[in-house]
């Protein structure tokens, strides 16, 4: 009985410091756990095959280079940049935490080297350097970016800075990254290659990239990893095996180990269920600053609520049929994505008369706005349930002041800029670029204000009628020219 009444209280000790361990660990577990958010789309089609809070924000961590990346591309692209361009290495970019190159301040690395640094070693250090760079300084640089991220239809992002490191007001979704993972492959597949590396040599060191599914996991070829205390372990991945092509995205996982496992199983699950049939362009690419160029398609993908990890998606409903309505200065051309979607709320007066400027900046898709932003030839996709609403837009619209002689007829509209001068060369270049199209065309600018702001329409007229102007818009679209084919009364 002695020897009992010794070794209970041990036993008991010992049983309450394991609840009390379990219990922490609990705990973590579940704050870890309400961190995760992840998504799968079909890179093709733009169909969501998996969904769990993909539209609940998140920290982006170093997914944030994947638009430092993009921008780089643009401006090599743009002739901003070339590959040798030095960028050379400020006090403050040096100064930024691990992961870096540790390059000295006043040092200078290739833009070529640097992008693969922020690839491969998602060097802070590089980033800023980049930021300071393309944007004068980091703070401005996320500016760009974030007006970027809503051209692209990012609606729920934004930047603060071009390195991921955590920062006040720094937020992005499952959805949001997983639309710049199909952006980044669909706009420059020239430099996409970057983000297939296994590795990067620079000086005596060499850097194996962060991305481990890289060669492990069939059909992998990029894109970035990320982490931070407050994010988390972030993946996006971009496979393509065979005819089927998927984008997945995961946030929030608990450690690089159960992240990678994830993700190989949401790739594993929904991979054999993406489409093998010909690939829709899901996200257009506005090429100048100037310019008012539809980016939506993939941005019509309906927004989803969370669902059980693993569950197929439920089979979509089919589209309401096409609703053709005369307005005479539609808003803005947008690619049909063939998905369901969502009941729209009431578009209110006020906003419609409004949208085309505050577009003209930033095409950012939001629910209220799905209406104007899925008009496609003068036709509005799913149809505009209320009359009054209809003629409400078409009131507002006739009230833009003219400044120019108004060409009637069908015309052909390729985008809206800030200058006269910017439209003229907008579709001269057009002009080049498609002569059996629209070269004999006659071109004109159209000037309307709005709430203060001008705009000048890029159009060509000088079309027999409705068929012919769309089999012109049509030959453009061919040749990646966004276009919208309208009566203009």
């Amino acid at each position: 009985m002695r020897t009992l009444s010794i070794v209970a209280p041990r036993q008991f000790v010992a049983m309450l410091l394991l609840i009390a361990v379990c219990a922490v660990l609990s705990v973590t577990n579940v704050q870890a756990a309400s961190k995760y958010s992840g998504i799968v789309i079909d890179a093709k089609t733009g169909k969501t095959l998996y969904s769990h809070k993909a539209d609940t924000t998140r920290y982006p961590a170093s997914l944030t280079k994947m638009m430092t990346m993009y921008m780089m591309f643009e401006a090599l692209e743009s002739g901003k940049l070339t590959k040798k361009t030095r960028i050379v290495m400020s006090k403050y970019a040096a100064s930024k935490p691990p992961s870096k190159l540790g390059i000295q301040p006043g040092r200078s690395i290739a833009a070529e080297h640097a992008i693969l640094a922020l690839a491969t070693k998602s060097a802070n250090d590089v980033a800023a350097a980049v930021a300071e760079h393309l944007g004068g300084s980091e703070a401005n640089f996320g500016k760009m970016m974030t007006r970027k991220a809503r051209a692209l239809g990012m609606s729920r992002t934004t930047f603060k800075n071009a390195s991921g490191l955590t920062a006040k007001g720094q937020t992005t979704t499952a959805r949001d990254m997983a639309r710049l993972g199909i952006a980044l492959r669909e706009h420059y597949p020239q430099y996409y290659h970057y983000f297939s590396r296994r590795s990067f040599k620079y000086g005596k060191a060499n850097y194996r990239n962060h991305n481990r599914l890289l060669g492990v996991v069939r059909g992998v070829d990029g894109i970035k990893t990320g982490y931070t205390r407050a994010s988390g372990y972030n993946l996006v991945s971009s496979v393509v095996t065979g005819n089927r092509s998927i984008v997945a995205v995961v946030l929030g996982g608990r450690s690089g180990k159960s992240r990678n496992a994830q993700m190989s199983k949401l790739i594993s699950r929904y991979l054999p269920k993406a489409t093998k049939r010909s690939k829709t362009q899901m996200i257009a690419k506005a090429k100048t600053r100037n310019v008012f160029v539809a980016s939506v398609g993939f941005a019509a993908l309906p927004k989803r609520g969370p669902i059980p990890q693993f569950r197929p998606r439920p089979t979509a409903v089919a589209k309401a049929p096409i609703k053709q309505i005369d307005i005479s200065k539609p808003v803005v051309v947008a690619s049909a994505v063939p998905t369901a979607r969502p009941t729209v709320p009431a578009l209110n007066a006020q906003e419609a008369v409004n949208i085309e400027a505050r577009l003209a900046y930033v095409p950012v898709e939001t629910p209220r706005s799905r209406k104007l932003l899925e008009m496609l030839d003068g036709e509005i996709t799913g149809g505009v349930e209320d009359a009054n609403e209809t003629q409400a837009i078409k009131q507002n619209q006739a009230q833009v002041q003219q400044k120019e002689n108004h060409v009637r007829g069908w015309v052909v509209q390729i985008a809206a800029a800030e200058t006269r001068s910017g439209a003229l060369d907008l579709l001269k270049r057009a002009q080049a670029k498609a002569p059996s199209a629209v070269g004999a065309r006659s071109l004109y600018t159209e000037t309307v204000e709005k709430n203060g702001t001008t705009l000048y329409r890029a159009r060509f007229a000088g079309f027999s009628g409705k068929n012919e102007t769309r089999n012109v818009c049509n030959q453009l679209k061919k040749r990646k020219i966004s276009c919208l084919a309208l009566n203009a009364g």
